[in-house]
């Protein structure tokens, strides 16, 4: 995966096991938006209170763990801000990138 994503959050997940790491931790379901309309469903770590439907950014790999004080934390993605307002027809017909 890329660094950073644009994704829309679609729901939340529930677990009452995880992690220790994880605990207090809010879980986000998201469908991450493409250049090439295709699309991935990932769960990420939200840090900045994001609800559904929301468009976030989304921080994939090892730049998603440095987010958090303990970087051995099982995480791949974090939300770590909310879109206010952005182009969606550069991210449908890709001439955004």
């Amino acid at each position: 995966m890329k660094k950073l994503y644009i994704a829309k959050v679609i729901g939340n997940v529930v677990s009452t096991k995880k992690d220790d790491s994880l605990i207090g931790s809010k879980l986000m379901i998201l469908k991450v938006v493409h250049a090439d309309s295709s699309h991935d469903v990932i769960v990420a770590v939200d840090l900045v209170g994001s609800g559904v439907d929301d468009y976030v950014l989304v921080s994939c790999g090892s730049a998603a763990r440095q987010t958090f004080i303990n970087q051995k934390i099982p995480v791949d993605a974090a939300i770590v801000g909310i879109i206010d307002n952005f182009n969606e027809g550069m991210i449908k017909d890709g001439t955004g990138y």
